[in-house]
C-alpha cells in the first residue's frame, strides 16, 4: 500500500517541475530556456534580493530586465556552489542596459567575496556608465538616527 502511494505520488505529474516559480517541461529545466512567461511591463520596487544568493542557476538577464530595483542585496558566499555567481553580476549590467532611463541602483553585496571583487574592478567603467554604485562590505547605512554596516540589513 505505501509502495503504491509512493508510485502515484512520484508519478503524479512527472512532465511538469518548477523554475523560478513557472510550470516547465522536462526539457526546459533551465531559466535560459524558452519560458512561456507571458510579457508585462517591468515591476519597480526599492529592495530585491537576488534569487538563491546570486546563483547562475535561477537568475539571468530576463530577471534584472523584468525586476528593477533601486537596491539589490547579493548574499552569496559559497565559492563552491558559484555563488555569488559572476554570470548573474554580468546578467545585472546586461539587464540595465535595456531599461531605456538611467535610474540609480545600489548594489549591496552582504559578503566581500573574490567574485564580486573581481566583477567590480573588471566592470567598474560599465557600471558608472549604467549608474549602478556597488557598496563596499564596510559601507555604512544610517536610518533613523541609527547607522549599522551595509551588508547588516535584514528583512
Amino acid at each position: 500500500h505505501a509502495e503504491d502511494e509512493l508510485s502515484r505520488s512520484s508519478h503524479s505529474n512527472p512532465s511538469k517541475s518548477l523554475v523560478n516559480g513557472i510550470k516547465t517541461s522536462p526539457a526546459s529545466n533551465s531559466p535560459k530556456s524558452s519560458l512561456s512567461v507571458p510579457m508585462g511591463p517591468p515591476v519597480y520596487v526599492d529592495l530585491a534580493y537576488i534569487p538563491n544568493h546570486c546563483s547562475g542557476k535561477n537568475t539571468d538577464p530576463e530577471f534584472f530586465k523584468r525586476v528593477r530595483a533601486s537596491y539589490y542585496v547579493v548574499s552569496g558566499n559559497d565559492a563552491a556552489n558559484g555563488e555569488p555567481s559572476r554570470v548573474v553580476l554580468d546578467a545585472l549590467l546586461e539587464g540595465k542596459s535595456q531599461w531605456g532611463e538611467n535610474l540609480q541602483v545600489t548594489l549591496i553585496p552582504t559578503h566581500d567575496t573574490e567574485v564580486t571583487r573581481e566583477w567590480y574592478q573588471q566592470t567598474h567603467e560599465k557600471q558608472q556608465e549604467l549608474n549602478i554604485m556597488v557598496l563596499a562590505s564596510s559601507s555604512t547605512v544610517v536610518m533613523q538616527d541609527e547607522s549599522f554596516p551595509a551588508c547588516k540589513i535584514e528583512f
